[in-house]
């Protein structure tokens, strides 16, 4: 099965806390491009805003807020730049050492802002009381705006995780799953063991605590632990095809993204098809991003449509990680439903 005309017309449409934890504990990420953005475009409205004040009229405010910009994006960039270095130092410190450090920072770079402005003569008598002040009030109002936004990762993470345990251990799949165990006990004892530890596996991932993120290696194992299983079940009826590269291996992913995808591909696909479906997926580095997709043939006529449950919770979960720099786009063409992902390398 082909999927590159499908791609082109998408373009148209408890056990180590001490290891964990710092990585947690980090209240903002100056280096994702999402917290860049917001941060420049926050900065730059709040300018805006206060300008206001100030002027006359329309002309003396772009001119006003011209110059007010060459000092305040160099101190936000600054603020940035220095933020995203100290990373690593920053996580291992307490929470409200990092408030009042991202504070003074801030203020610091309002002061690197002004002086910008003074040494260029662009400002008479340089107002440093009072861009330390904005400085660091406007640091500390969008830390607490990034922190507001990180919370979200718990409710989020933790429906999305109980939705995926509910999907494991649906009466109707592990039913099935042991039943086909039982079947092959006799016959074929070896792939009878093999399915048992697919099995395992399966809950395994599902009950332990695996972190923020995976390697997409590692979820493409559990997929494919997933996909041994159906194939007992389904036989020549499941038409699976891999396509992966390997330089794609260690792109970030949340856990259990990629199995609820490829089992939403046999739900839909192959379950209700007499004939069977094939399902398709692939991996590729481009550049510095990676592009997942999940392909699959479905039956013709109208069959059973889902709640889009799944797909909700993949892409709010692939959002919280990666922000902006995370896609997902899905869509049905010509008989064949795509699942297509991006995330950063």
């Amino acid at each position: 099965m082909k999927d590159t005309q499908i791609l082109s017309a998408f373009q148209e449409l408890n056990s180590v806390p001490t290891q964990v934890q710092p990585q947690r504990a980090l209240v903002f990420d100056a280096c994702q491009m999402g917290v860049m953005l917001r941060a420049v475009l926050f900065v730059e409205a709040a300018v805006a805003v206060v300008v206001m004040f100030f002027v006359q009229g329309y002309m003396d405010w772009i001119v006003r807020l011209s110059l007010v910009t060459g000092g305040a994006l160099p101190a936000t960039l600054a603020w940035l730049l220095v933020g995203c270095a100290s990373k690593r130092w920053l996580a291992r410190t307490t929470l409200p050492v990092q408030y009042l450090l991202a504070v003074a920072l801030g203020a610091l770079a309002g002061l690197y802002g002004c002086g910008l402005l003074w040494i260029s003569g662009l400002v008479p008598q340089a107002p440093w009381v009072a861009s330390a002040s904005g400085g660091g009030l406007l640091s500390a109002v969008l830390v607490a705006a990034l922190v507001m936004r990180a919370k979200g990762r718990t409710p989020a993470n933790t429906a999305a995780r109980l939705a995926e345990l509910q999907s494991r251990i649906r009466p109707h799949f592990l039913f099935n799953t042991l039943n086909s165990a039982i079947a092959l006990v006799r016959a074929e004892p070896a792939r009878a063991e093999a399915l048992l530890e697919d099995l395992s596996d399966l809950f395994r991932h599902a009950l332990i605590d695996q972190g923020e993120s995976v390697t997409l290696a590692e979820e493409i194992t559990l997929a494919r632990r997933y996909l041994d299983i159906e194939q007992v079940r389904f036989g020549d009826r499941l038409r699976v095809q891999w396509a992966l590269d390997p330089r794609a291996d260690s792109a970030l992913l949340p856990p259990l993204l990629l199995q609820p995808l490829v089992e939403n591909a046999v739900l839909h696909g192959v379950e209700p098809s007499a004939s069977g479906a094939e399902v398709r997926i692939s991996t590729a580095r481009r550049g510095s991003n990676v592009v997942i997709k999940v392909t699959n043939t479905v039956p013709a006529g109208p069959g059973e449509q889902g709640n889009g449950v799944a797909l909700r919770n993949v892409r709010e979960r692939l959002a919280l990680l990666h922000d902006v720099q995370g896609q997902f786009r899905s869509g049905l063409r010509d008989g064949v439903y795509q699942v297509r992902m991006e995330v950063p390398l």
